[in-house]
């Protein structure tokens, strides 16, 4: 539907004025509208519970400028007696979100600064990939996942440690010529953090949090995160029937020490909210600028051979029949998803954005609980866009972010 803005703004006026006189008289309990607008939401998330997908969850919506709804789901376990998940402070793994987060968002502050060239070789900042035909793959084919590396190798089985990882990496040939297709690969996340590493001559960690986590006010945002975090930490998986907490679920990311540039990232649902804004408010801060418009915008651009891939970010298939994205968000929308249970989407047409983790991965009670997740997903996101409506239409703020 098509919202003019005037007529949705005195509608939405004149609406809160009567719901405003009925909380004063009594008549509306104000948590009971706001609950009653965001049921559909909840009962998608809860349904995950229910099949035994997750045991827990948390999800945030908002626009660039508020938190419209905020709540936690479930608790870490299946355990009665297991700490209940809150958006403002739970840590999770957030697996393939590391892409994004702390590797594709490194990279373009980097491209606003002029201190990377995406068109730049990887043989030119890595020499030794440059072998078997991998002399012309370019840091935007990382970015964009047309390299021609595979969608992932399980490294670990044979190398035990960062060195023996990284050399097998680059000694993995190509699964077609660079540059003509799309293949959403882990490899690719992985190079491009050696990239940056080499390029800046910083540990990935460091460049993220300086480039990245500080700017943004992402505080709780960390590879790594020490012991003393480890009661707020969503286990996502268990070793000898025992929850395992704080230590990366992707084994490839362990060896290489927990900091990788496709896994290894934690963080609160309150951290990406902050980060989901700053890029719906196209690269600017409150109190500044965090990367040009042109820059970040740059990196929305598809390319003839990327599929729906844009520079790190996935966007909405028509083709697809479920998507994480649902069937209401716009063309512009673009999102990202974890293999932990993990999720963010941003819809810049609609100033929306949806945060969704869960700890999928740990102890599923349902075979194939990743399809079922999907399905979870697809629901979810569509009730997000039904409930908040559109863009103009006036919904209680929880907060300011």
């Amino acid at each position: 539907m098509v919202c003019n803005r005037d007529r949705c703004e005195i509608r939405a006026i004149r609406n809160a004025i009567v719901i405003a006189t009925w909380v004063v008289l009594g008549v509306l309990d104000p948590g009971a509208i706001h609950g009653q607008r965001f049921s559909s939401v909840a009962s998608a998330v809860q349904s995950g519970i229910r099949r035994g997908v997750y045991p827990g969850a948390v999800v945030l919506i908002g626009r660039k400028d508020s938190i419209l709804y905020s709540k936690g789901f479930g608790r870490f376990t299946w355990a009665r007696g297991a700490t209940r998940p809150v958006p403002d402070s739970t840590l999770w793994d957030l697996a393939s979100l590391t892409k994004v987060v702390a590797t594709m968002s490194s990279a373009l502050v980097l491209v606003d600064r002029g201190q990377l060239n995406l068109d730049t070789t990887v043989a030119s900042v890595v020499p030794g990939f440059g072998q078997n035909g991998k002399e012309g793959v370019t840091i935007r084919m990382l970015l964009n996942h047309t390299s021609g590396l595979p969608r992932y190798e399980a490294f670990y089985q044979e190398a035990h440690d960062r060195e023996g990882v990284l050399s097998r990496l680059l000694e993995e040939p190509l699964r077609y010529p660079p540059g003509t297709r799309d293949e959403y690969s882990d490899l690719n996340a992985i190079l491009l953090g050696l990239v940056l590493e080499r390029v800046t001559g910083r540990s990935l960690a460091d460049l993220a949090r300086e480039t990245v986590f500080q700017p943004l006010g992402m505080s709780q945002t960390r590879f790594t995160p020490p012991a003393s975090l480890h009661y707020r930490i969503a286990p996502t998986g268990k070793r000898h029937g025992e929850p395992i907490v704080g230590v990366v679920n992707d084994q490839n990311a362990a060896v290489l020490g927990g900091v990788s540039g496709h896994a290894g990232l934690f963080s609160t649902a309150r951290d990406l909210a902050r980060f989901a804004q700053v890029w719906l408010r196209q690269g600017q801060l409150r109190d500044g600028s965090w990367v040009s418009r042109t820059t970040l915008m740059s990196f929305l651009q598809r390319s003839p051979t990327s599929g729906t891939r844009v520079l790190g970010w996935d966007t909405p298939d028509s083709i697809r029949k479920e998507s994480v994205f649902g069937a209401l968000a716009s063309g512009k929308a673009y999102g990202h998803t974890g293999w932990t249970g993990t999720e963010l989407w941003i819809d810049p047409d609609k100033d929306l954005f949806l945060v969704f983790l869960t700890n999928r991965s740990f102890d599923p009670r349902i075979r194939r609980s990743i399809g079922v997740l999907k399905t979870v997903r697809n629901r979810l996101s569509d009730a997000v866009i039904v409930a908040v409506g559109p863009s103009c239409r006036k919904v209680v703020v929880v907060a300011g972010c």
